[in-house]
């Protein structure tokens, strides 16, 4: 006879849902109220573990559960840290036969399923969102030998109520399966997949907090490597076991008590279970802890600098243990070693330290560590035991450790080294040492920039363009930057290029200008290590400069003859235009994946050769240079069967600006293009692959219209394409000749699909220029998570050039759709007059810049009325 499980009362349900909420939420409300410390979210967590405890086993008890069944906690919950919103995971821990005893009958069996279906059920009534799984022993010991997984949630199991008998012969079982080695090959696999996924960085600008790492997971980790090998079960028996040093003990539990604090007041902040630190809610977290911002920095920059050095030490611990534990469970802890010199030795490819005192009675070793790392082959690391020497020695590395002159020298044989450089240099700043012995680069560890522009912290970025202008050096990365490798190779001290790099963003997060203040920092190190003093003004040149070109390329008109005289005036000479040239690639590749493409390369290279010519002597010749294009057009011409003369109409209406502004192979596509055209009222647009980078090249030929840009914009927009860049020109005949650089987000087509597309555009876009209805309102586009946490107040200038003739209009804002055309419409309604758009997107930040003309410019009532509109047009929607 089956007899069903009693539910818990109506009455009891209530009653059980409303203390469970009620007790949580006093426990949260009253750990928000506290001082933000370690302890209080210790305390927390174990509260927070005692209150589910004990509403489980009235649960329990309600529900009938047989006498012979247990109730056990696991995973996270099994450790005893509840976090506010963490995961309740249990096992029902069904008898199936202790030893000794018999089998239940087929009712009693029907009785437990039904009591063990109410227990479920009624967790769920009362608001307990358990993650819930029934076995029996033998079940628990098969999926634990199938599955790793499995095996760690077992690991940390707890009993709550139930059978001690049953749970003694469970953890017995389990146990027995245990294959420490096996286990820590699997959780190490599973800790780089776990790595790769979060960016492989604890520096991501939006960590998890658990899973990221350096976060809890890391941590986590090694005890359960720890406790499947029998080497303990905390930090202090691990200790005991020899495993780690006291001080290592401390710094453990410091570092782990930080990260636990951060992570439950986000959980009780976000009011869900959330483990990442998302730029909407750093701010909230932060001022829970009672951060201020200051004009240095926001609070939520105070509070992501505590985590990142917090998530900084716990990498370092992870690897210096996990090495340990391997040692220990392979058997291998004293193999074989090749002495490499008195205070070395090669460790089966791991640089190995020949005592643990070394550092401290020899301070001159430290530097020396990164210098035999380059400089031996087959050394592929550093040693657990080098890691903790190293670890250990912080306090060894001061002010008097800084002026040494032996280190300086050994400090610049580094930077000197045909190879090795990022590797020594980033495993510098993973030991601390980096920022230990450049106690300037020591304050940028971990520092945040705000700006949706860098995706990376600025001690990152910094290692990234270190690494960028490394790879110019490096001939199997030739393919990546040709020309750049090519001036590499020209270049007699790359070092001088290092040290910028290392420096260029060095003052960050100070207040004032980085640059001036990076360029006094590097005048500084270049005097204390001897560098010659023509070597010392370049590096200073050069962080004080890092900006200049990136924005005379991207915010100027390249073919201004004053423009590329004044960048010259300012460079100097060709050696400084060199260096200047590769820091700023190597800038932009380093600072977020979106920003560098193709496009801007060729404006960065276009500016180059340009500023090259002028400081060889040469005064600009344009009636020269648009010649030797004009011949170069006319061959190109020749090479797709275009008969004589072909060019001829179209050239006749076009001034010089046009010829300087393009080369070559667009003015024979141009004319080829457009010589059935020259005189029609009908709009002609042709679309081709780009011939620089991604995304397609798009010609318009029209009567021009004050609106002609505007409509342009508006049909880009929607049809969801980006503008990189835009050339505008108007004939002497009244013709708009636009031609704009265009990528579609996203977009991954093959040949024949971009056939497809090209022909939608060159039809869509005809028949939008064609209308003469009113220019429809722009669509007011969302803005990303990003921009909405970092809104960007718009801005827009409006000056006249140094001529006197045209106006500057620039204009910065943060992205989003639509942005352009809202402009472009402002432009078309005061009849203003476009003659170049230079398109900056920068991350989530736009820097536009027009070339304008038109009678209602010289009217100041007019121009204020432009802005004003602008800025509205600007602005993010609510």
């Amino acid at each position: 006879m089956l007899i069903a499980a009693q539910p818990t009362p109506a009455g009891g349900v209530a009653t059980l849902r409303a203390r469970l909420r009620d007790g949580k939420k006093a426990l949260i409300e009253h750990f928000l109220q506290s001082r933000a410390s370690a302890p209080a979210a210790t305390r927390l967590v174990k509260q927070l573990t005692r209150h589910v405890d004990a509403t489980l086993c009235d649960l329990w008890r309600n529900a009938g559960m047989p006498t012979g069944a247990a109730l056990v906690a696991v995973g996270g919950y099994g450790r005893g840290e509840l976090f506010p919103h963490s995961d309740v995971d249990v096992l029902v821990l069904l008898p199936d036969h202790l030893p000794g005893e018999r089998l239940r009958g087929a009712a009693s069996t029907d009785s437990m399923r039904a009591s063990v279906e109410g227990f479920i059920t009624a967790c769920w009534d009362i608001g307990l969102e358990i993650g819930s799984s029934v076995r029996t022993v033998d079940e628990c010991v098969a999926e634990a030998r199938a599955d790793v997984t499995v095996q760690t949630a077992l690991l940390e199991s707890r009993l709550i109520c139930g059978t001690r008998r049953l749970y003694a012969h469970f953890k017995h079982a389990t146990a027995a399966v245990m294959d420490p080695a096996a286990f820590y090959r699997a959780k190490t696999l599973e800790l780089r997949q776990r790595h790769t996924k979060y960016e492989d960085t604890p520096y991501s600008l939006e960590p998890n907090c658990k899973e990221s790492p350096g976060g809890l997971r890391d941590l986590q980790v090694v005890m359960w490597v720890a406790r499947a090998a029998g080497l303990g079960r905390s930090w202090s028996e691990l200790a005991t076991n020899g495993l780690i040093t006291p001080f290592e003990v401390k710094q453990l539990q410091r570092n782990e008590g930080t990260l636990k604090l951060i992570r439950a007041r986000l959980h009780a902040i976000a009011g869900r279970r959330e483990d990442r630190l998302v730029f909407d809610l750093q701010t909230a977290v932060a001022e829970s802890f009672g951060y201020t911002a200051s004009k240095a920095q926001r609070s939520s920059e105070v509070l992501m600098h505590r985590y990142y050095w917090a998530a900084k030490a716990v990498t370092q611990l992870n690897q210096i243990l996990m090495l340990n534990i391997e040692e220990r469970i392979a058997g291998n802890e004293s193999p074989p070693m090749r002495v490499i010199n008195e205070r070395f030795l090669d460790r089966s490819g791991m640089l190995e330290v020949a005592r643990d005192e070394l550092y401290v009675e020899d301070p001159h070793a430290i530097l020396e560590t990164f210098l035999v790392y380059q400089q031996t082959a087959g050394i592929k690391g550093l040693s657990a035991r080098t890691l903790r020497a190293l670890y250990n020695a912080r306090n060894v590395m001061d002010t008097r450790f800084r002026k040494d002159p032996a280190n300086r020298a050994l400090f610049m044989q580094i930077l000197r080294q045909p190879q090795g450089i990022t590797h020594a240099f980033r495993l510098m700043n993973q030991t601390s040492v980096l920022g230990r012995y450049l106690w300037v680069f020591r304050r940028i560890v971990g520092r945040m920039q705000h700006d949706l522009f860098h995706v990376y912290t600025v001690d990152q970025h910094i290692l990234m363009v270190l690494r960028n202008v490394r790879r110019f050096f490096i001939a199997d990365h030739a393919h990546e930057y040709p020309f750049c490798s090519q001036l590499a190779s020209e270049w007699d001290k790359p070092e001088i290029l290092y040290i910028a790099a290392l420096f260029h963003d060095v003052a960050k997060g100070r207040g004032g200008d980085h640059s001036t203040l990076g360029g006094d920092e590097v005048r500084r190190f270049c005097r204390e290590h001897g560098l010659p003093r023509e070597d010392a003004a370049l590096a200073e040149f050069l962080v004080r400069h890092h900006l200049t070109m990136s924005t005379v390329a991207q915010k100027e008109d390249l073919s201004d003859a004053d423009v590329i005289r004044a960048f010259a005036l300012k460079v100097g000479n060709v050696r400084r235009l060199t260096a200047l040239y590769l820091l700023t690639v190597a800038d932009i590749r380093g600072t977020s994946p979106k920003v560098w493409n193709a496009w801007k390369g060729k404006l960065l290279e276009d500016l180059y050769r340009r500023t090259l010519g002028a400081l060889g002597g040469a005064k600009p010749n344009l009636d020269a240079e648009t010649e030797a294009r004009k011949q170069e057009a006319r061959q190109i011409l020749a090479l797709h069967s275009a008969l004589p003369g072909t060019e001829g109409p179209l050239w006749k209406t076009l001034e010089l600006s046009y010829f300087v502004r393009h080369d070559a192979t667009e003015i024979a596509w141009h004319a080829r293009s457009l010589w059935r055209h020259i005189e029609g009222q009908v709009p002609v647009v042709r679309a081709r692959p780009s011939p620089v980078g991604d995304g397609l090249q798009v010609l318009v030929y029209s009567p021009d219209r004050p609106d002609t840009f505007a409509r342009i914009c508006g049909y880009f927009d929607g049809a969801g394409f980006s503008i990189q860049d835009a050339k505008i020109h108007t004939s002497k005949t009244g013709y708009a000749l636009d031609t704009f650089q265009i990528v579609k987000p996203g977009y991954e087509g093959d040949q024949a699909s971009y056939r497809d597309l090209i022909s939608l555009i060159e039809h869509q876009l005809a028949a939008a220029l064609a209308s003469t209805g009113p220019l429809p309102e722009p669509s007011r586009g969302r803005v990303s998570r990003r921009v909405k946490s970092f809104p960007i107040l718009p801005r827009v200038s409006l000056r006249p050039d140094e001529r006197a003739q045209r106006w500057l209009l620039s204009v910065s804002a943060s992205d989003r759709s639509g942005l352009l055309y809202a402009v472009a419409r402002v432009l078309a309604q005061h009849h203003v007059n476009l003659q170049l758009a230079k398109i900056t997107t920068l991350g989530e930040r736009v820097e536009d810049t027009f070339l304008v003309d038109g009678p209602v410019l010289q009217q100041t009532r007019a121009q204020l009325q432009i802005e004003s509109e602008l800025l509205d047009a600007l602005a993010a929607p609510k």
